[in-house]
């Protein structure tokens, strides 16, 4: 993929670096992931967890595969510590159309777009790879994804124990008339130049 630092800009004016992780972002992510707040960390990982994150989850979100995992980030060139988000997908090895979708974005910069900047970017890196839909699991409490996901319009569903999103990746016709939808269809279509190539 031949563009790999996206320079844009937030629906805040906040300039912004959109880019795929590296090795050398190890200490970052975890500094990251250490201030995360505690609900917010379970919300992620469906456990209660401490601030320290494990080498080996470390290592798999490090290591990508444009064809299986990709995983971006969000930065903030002016702030002391840039990061204020990442999104990642891992391809379903038993249906390869499909892919998992996680994200976070830190506790003090939700409500900013920068979800739907790396929703946008995950769509279109599994796009490019003959990924057809992508699918986000939310636990039941967590209103404020749920609603989130389905304003950009995913079809969900509750299997009797999680909720499950799910992105048609070749029908934009199924997004809905809100303004987080709006905003994504507009980041499809300025990114795809950059990404699908």
């Amino acid at each position: 993929m031949a563009a790999v630092r996206l320079e844009l800009t937030l629906r805040d004016g906040t300039p912004v670096i959109v880019r795929p992780l590296i090795p050398e972002d190890h200490d970052a992510l975890a500094e990251a992931y250490r201030r995360l707040s505690p609900e917010a960390r379970y919300h992620r990982f469906w456990t209660h967890t401490g601030e320290v994150v494990g080498e080996k989850m470390l290592n798999q979100v490090l290591t990508q595969d444009p064809e299986k995992h990709v995983t971006w980030t969000v930065l903030d060139p002016t702030r002391d510590f840039p990061p204020v988000g990442g999104a990642s997908w891992w391809r379903d090895a038993e249906n390869p159309s499909q892919a998992e979708l996680s994200a976070i974005v830190l506790d003090d910069d939700q409500g900013r777009g920068v979800g739907t900047l790396l929703l946008s970017v995950m769509w279109l890196t599994a796009f490019r790879v003959g990924i057809k839909q992508l699918i986000g699991y939310v636990q039941v409490e967590n209103r404020q994804a749920a609603a989130w996901m389905r304003d950009c319009g995913a079809i969900g569903e509750w299997d009797g124990y999680k909720l499950i999103f799910r992105w048609d990746l070749e029908n934009l016709d199924l997004l809905p008339e809100t303004r987080v939808a709006a905003e994504l269809a507009d980041w499809l279509a300025r990114l795809s130049p950059e990404i699908l190539v």
